[in-house]
C-alpha cells in the first residue's frame, strides 16, 4: 500500500516547483498521470522530460479558472480513463501587497485561483472520484491559512478558505469514498519563492522563526501530498497537515 500503483491522478500546476514534485513523486510510485499548466511550452517540455525518464504523463494547457478548460479536463478524463482516484489542487497565486494597495482585480484574482478554482474542479471531477469508490482529494493550503506570515491578506483568506472548503467536503462526500484533505506548506523551494529568498531581510527571519533552520524542499511538500492521497491514509479526512519545520509550535 505504500505506493499509487494503479490510481489516475490530476495534478494542477504540475510544471513548477510544489506541483512539478508532485508529479514526479506520484510517477515514481507508479501512478498515473494528468497533469494542467497554463503555459504550453512548459507542458511540453515536461512531458518530453519525463518520456526520456521512462516516466510517461500527459499534461494538458489548462486554466484551472475557466470553465471551458475544466470541461476540457474533464472531457478527457471521460474519455481516457471513465474515473479518477486522486485530485491534487495544487495551482495557485499570490500577489504581494499591503491590504490597501490592491485593486478589486488583483485581490480577485487571488481569490478565484486559490480558493473558486479548486472547489469548481473538485465539483467537476466529482462525479469521476465517485465513480472509483475509493478517492482522494489533496487541496494545497499555507501556514498562511492558520497564521499571519507575510504574505499578503486576499492570499491569507483564500488559503484559510481551502481549508474550510476541505473539511466541508470531506463530510459531505465521505458517503461517496471521496476523502479530503489540505497540505499547507511553509517556505519552499520554488522558482516562485526564488527570488523573495534571496533576499537577506527576508530569508533571516524565516530561518529564525524556523527549528529546523532551512526552507523546505519540494519534494518534501511531495511527500506529504503522495501520503495522504494513497490507501495508507484511508482513516485520515478532513486533516490539514502542517509541513512548517516546525515553525508554527515555535513561540520565540
Amino acid at each position: 500500500m505504500w505506493n499509487l500503483k494503479g490510481k489516475k491522478a490530476v495534478i494542477t500546476g504540475g510544471t513548477k516547483g510544489i506541483g512539478r514534485a508532485a508529479v514526479l513523486e506520484f510517477l515514481n510510485l507508479e501512478a498515473e498521470v494528468l497533469f494542467t499548466a497554463r503555459n504550453k511550452d512548459e507542458v511540453k517540455i515536461f512531458e518530453e522530460e519525463l518520456k526520456a525518464q521512462g516516466l510517461p504523463a500527459k499534461g494538458i494547457v489548462s486554466d484551472c479558472c475557466l470553465k471551458e478548460d475544466q470541461l476540457k479536463l474533464c472531457s478527457w478524463i471521460k474519455k481516457n480513463w471513465g474515473e479518477a482516484h486522486i485530485l491534487v489542487n495544487n495551482a495557485g497565486i499570490n500577489i504581494r501587497k499591503t491590504a490597501a494597495d490592491y485593486n478589486e482585480e488583483e485581490y480577485r484574482k487571488v481569490l478565484e485561483v486559490n480558493l473558486i478554482a479548486p472547489f469548481e474542479l473538485s465539483r467537476k471531477l466529482y462525479p469521476f472520484l465517485k465513480n472509483s469508490g475509493n478517492a482522494s482529494i489533496v487541496n494545497v493550503a499555507s501556514s498562511a491559512a492558520i497564521q499571519d506570515v507575510g504574505t499578503g491578506t486576499p492570499y491569507a483568506m483564500s488559503k484559510s478558505g481551502l481549508l474550510q472548503q476541505s473539511r466541508s467536503l470531506a463530510v459531505e462526500w465521505a458517503q461517496e469514498g471521496i476523502r479530503v484533505n489540505a497540505m499547507s506548506p511553509w517556505f519552499t523551494e520554488t522558482p516562485l519563492t526564488k527570488t523573495y529568498l534571496a533576499q537577506q531581510e527576508k530569508i533571516e527571519p524565516i530561518l529564525r522563526r524556523t527549528p529546523l533552520k532551512r526552507v523546505a524542499k519540494a519534494e518534501e511538500m511531495a511527500a506529504v501530498i503522495a501520503f495522504l492521497a494513497m490507501d495508507k491514509s484511508s482513516y485520515i479526512t478532513g486533516q490539514n497537515i502542517v509541513a512548517d519545520g516546525g515553525m508554527s509550535i515555535n513561540a520565540i
